[in-house]
């Protein structure tokens, strides 16, 4: 039986086909767009990364560390040290360049503005995307605590590292190619790793209290008198702290009362002691 196809239904039929085809290129064409890639040793890289829509204006491409072409690279082959300065270097073109080649042959492009703004180069970025890893047990057998943590608030409580001054602190040992067991200790993932920056408080409840680290460090008092270093637990909870409590201290616990017992130091059962820790008008600490 012979189908007659009338000259409507054939239209139909074309521009349905029309149609389809379009959408099939459309998707391979935005696809090929938002991927544009290279290989490198056999493997595709990424040209670009993801704009960055909190600037859709200037369309600044924004650099991830957290995509696995970067992630599989060494630190020290973007972040160079080429002495002990705490601020760390950029590599320059060349590192970029090696996977980004069709990018760099362009005069400009998305890519530079990483990097580049009409006014100059633009600063490092605050660290976010990377969490501080740090063992208090390990160092404790090459340094002692007083290399890290300073008096500060009038000598009330004592500083973390932290910033700029962190690096100051930590490259007085981990130079640019100092080893341990064959690793260099001097590269960005023997402190950092990646995850949301977490900080330690300086702050503790004992220096409500009237509480001040000056003024017991004096005599024989040291840091293990009163602070335990913890294996195996997370950076904020690896160094114990005593019971800020005098007078209903468990005897269990170490506290304040641990040592103001009116042998090792001055107790709570001589009322002349009372003001040497409750202070003001309202008699509180």
């Amino acid at each position: 039986m012979n189908l007659i196809v009338g000259p409507t239904l054939l239209a139909k039929l074309l521009l349905m086909a029309l149609a389809a085809t379009a959408i099939v290129y459309a998707g391979i064409g935005a696809r090929l767009a938002n991927d544009v890639r290279t290989e490198v040793d056999g493997l595709p890289v990424q040209s670009f990364e993801d704009l960055d829509e909190s600037n859709s204006e200037s369309q600044t491409v924004r650099f991830r560390h957290s995509d696995p072409q970067h992630q599989r690279m060494p630190c020290l082959l973007c972040h160079q040290r080429t002495d002990n300065s705490p601020r760390i270097k950029r590599g320059g073109h060349s590192p970029c360049s090696g996977c980004h080649v069709e990018q760099f042959a362009q005069t400009s492009g998305p890519l530079c503005t990483i990097c580049h703004s009409d006014s100059g180069v633009r600063a490092f970025p605050a660290l976010r995307s990377f969490n501080a890893k740090f063992d208090h047990g390990r160092h404790l057998r090459q340094t002692n605590c007083s290399t890290c943590h300073k008096p500060t608030r009038n000598g009330v409580a004592l500083s973390i590292p932290k910033g700029s001054a962190a690096h100051s602190t930590c490259f007085t040992c981990h130079g640019p190619q100092t080893t341990i067991a064959g690793k260099n200790i001097g590269s960005c993932d023997t402190c950092h790793s990646p995850g949301r920056l977490a900080r330690t408080s300086e702050w503790a409840k004992a220096f409500s209290m009237n509480f001040n680290h000056s003024e017991h460090g004096r005599g024989r008092q040291s840091c293990t008198t009163c602070h335990t270093v913890r294996a195996g637990v997370s950076r904020s909870r690896q160094v114990t702290s005593p019971l800020a409590s005098m007078h209903f201290a468990s005897a269990k616990a170490q506290s304040c009362a641990s040592c103001h017992n009116g042998k090792k130091a001055f107790g709570a059962n001589d009322f002349k002691n009372c003001k040497r820790c409750h202070e003001g008008s309202t008699f509180k600490f």
